[in-house]
Parts: C-alpha cells; sequence; structure tokens
C-alpha cells in the first residue's frame, strides 16, 4: 500500500542559495546553506514563519547543523573550518556558546575547543557532541553551561581506517556512535568503552548518510551507492537493500516510530520507505534540483505525519501525510 503526501507550505529563497542541512527541534527548523546566515522557522504555527536569522554565523556558508532532542543545543559546522555551538534561550532564542566552538587553534586549545570537524551530531540532551575528522578519526566532546560560561573537554578521540569521515549518528539512548566515510565504510561504536564494535562493508563508494531507528536496533546508512543499507546494530549484519534512488543520496531520517525512512537525492526526489515491508512507498520528485536534505518533523498528538526537504534553489517544503488532521 502506497501513502500519499500533499504539500503543506513552500518558502521560497529562504536562502539565497544552495541550502545544505536542516535540523529540527520540537518546536523549530533550523537551515543553512552557502551563504553566511542559519534560518530559524517556528513550526509550532501553520505558515511557519522566520522566528530568527542568525546572521554572519559562517561567513562563507555552512555544511552541517545537528540539533539535541530535547532542542535545547544546535551546532553548526562552516566551510571555512569553523564549529559554532549554539543553546536556546527563552523564547526559543539561539545565543552562540562564545566558550566552546572555534577554528583550529593551537596543540594546547584543540582540546577546549570543539574544532577541526566535517559532520557532527549531539546527544539527545546535548550535553556530548561527536564529530568528524577528515582523517577519519571520531571525536567527542562534552559540553558544560552555555553562553559566556560554556566549557567543552574533549572525552573521546576513536580511530578508524584514515578515510575522511562524511557523517556520523548518536543513537537516541547515547550508547552507539555511528560514522560514514568516502571509502564506503561504516563504523559502529560502543560509547562507554570507545571500542569498535562493526565494521560494516556494502556501500564502496562514499557513505553521505548514518542514522540510528529510534530504538537504535537499525542503523541506515547510504550515498553515492544510490542505495540504502540497513543493518542490525547488534550482530552487524546487513538485512536489506532498498533501491530506487537514480543519484547520490544525500540524507536519511527516521519516522519517530521507526516504521517509516526518509530519503532524499541529487536525484530531486525524496522517498519514503515502509521498514517492514522493505519497500518505497511515496516518491515526491520536486524538480530536477537537487535535495540536500529531508526531515520527519516531530510528531504532535493525532495530527497527520509531516515532513521538510530543501533544495540547491534554496526552496524549503513542507508536506503533510494525506489522511488525518
Amino acid at each position: 500500500m502506497s501513502k500519499q503526501y500533499l504539500t503543506l507550505h513552500t518558502i521560497d529563497n529562504a536562502h539565497p542559495v544552495e541550502i545544505f542541512s536542516l535540523a529540527l527541534t520540537p518546536s523549530q527548523l533550523i537551515s543553512c546553506s552557502g551563504a553566511s546566515s542559519l534560518k530559524v522557522h517556528s513550526t509550532a504555527e501553520t505558515d511557519f514563519p522566520l522566528a530568527q536569522s542568525i546572521d554572519g554565523a559562517h561567513k562563507i556558508g555552512c555544511h552541517h547543523l545537528a540539533a539535541s532532542r530535547d532542542g535545547t543545543r544546535l551546532v553548526s559546522v562552516g566551510f571555512g573550518g569553523e564549529v559554532k555551538v549554539w543553546s536556546s534561550v527563552a523564547g526559543g532564542v539561539w545565543v552562540a556558546d562564545e566558550g566552546v566552538g572555534g577554528a583550529t587553534g593551537g596543540k594546547g586549545d584543540t582540546k577546549r575547543k570543539v574544532s577541526e570537524i566535517w559532520a557532527a551530531a549531539l546527544s539527545s540532551d546535548g550535553e556530548y557532541l561527536a564529530g568528524t575528522t577528515l582523517d577519519g578519526h571520531i571525536k567527542v566532546w562534552h559540553l558544560d553551561g552555555t553562553g559566556e560560561d560554556s566549557k567543552v573537554s574533549q572525552i573521546r578521540d576513536l580511530e578508524t581506517k584514515g578515510s575522511f569521515g562524511m557523517c556520523i549518528d548518536l543513537s537516541a539512548d547515547g550508547s552507539l556512535t555511528a560514522s560514514g566515510h568516502q571509502n564506503g565504510n561504516v563504523y559502529i561504536f560502543l560509547n562507554e568503552t570507545g571500542r569498535m564494535i562493526h565494521s560494516l562493508s556494502g556501500l564502496v563508494l562514499p557513505v553521505r548518510a548514518v542514522t540510528f531507528s529510534p530504538g537504535g536496533k537499525l542503523l541506515a546508512a547510504a550515498g553515492d551507492s544510490r542505495v540504502i543499507q540497513l543493518y542490525e546494530t547488534s550482530s552487524g549484519e546487513q538485512v536489506a537493500t532498498l533501491t530506487g534512488h537514480t543519484s547520490w543520496i544525500t540524507s536519511l531520517d527516521w519516522s519517530h516510530t521507526g516504521e517509516f525512512l526518509l530519503s532524499s537525492s541529487l536525484d530531486g526526489k525524496v522517498k519514503v520507505w515502509s521498514i517492514e515491508r522493505r519497500a518505497c512507498v511515496a516518491t515526491h520528485s520536486e524538480s530536477d534540483v537537487a535535495i540536500w536534505s529531508a526531515k520527519w518533523l516531530p510528531k504532535v498528538g493525532a495530527t497527520a505525519e509531516k515532513f521538510v526537504t530543501a533544495n540547491a534553489k534554496g526552496r524549503i517544503t513542507f508536506y503533510r501525510e494525506a489522511t488525518g488532521g
């Protein structure tokens, strides 16, 4: 059985150039692009109004965003190599944690600053930040305090096989870290010990997205191979291959129940996959414009499922399931 999604709202020119990443909190959507500003839209109102524009956040643009599930913290990584950590204060306004982010510092400074990473992930409570490096390391920091009182300490530096780390995710319970690499490898680490428990193959080409299911039992990975691989996190066994995209897959996101997986691609399509049926149940062809990110909106009460996409023309589009409110 297929599912149908209707266009709910479109924000044309949300950014003046292509949008590379989206992050969601319980009430906000944050987006970044090749321009210097981060944009914050409210998802609590039906017209998704602009709530905040963080101007000049990244001088030459931003390529990765990550938000904690509780909506307290946000991290943004810029093309200039700088990493910024933000805290949500009264009224949902984001302020920079001045003592945390930074560009590269001297040797003695790097442990006290979050720097030199490409992709980033935050724990559910925003206390831990994990990032990948160009030489395949996975670094983990503990974040403490907000604003000018913020402090950071590096607690882990995990090694892989030296390939550029392109994507990363932390499981919802904080027990596992997964990373995807340019050489097609995917690794799963046990956070308590820092031990690599699985080295997963099957994608060969660069991996651009890894994401744990809500319960942490499955890991989805995808990238330039144009297929999505599903792995069991306990055994490392590959349990499914989802095919249908005709170009690089740029993002993956699980629905809150773990029943569905959302994928976006440079082919201009967004797909919804049923995990139970291991099949695509909906495809939206926005255009031939690349889609760099797609995310489910947090489900509120009995309302219909909604997701949001961001494309290379600076447009953000919201969709809702055809049934329900």
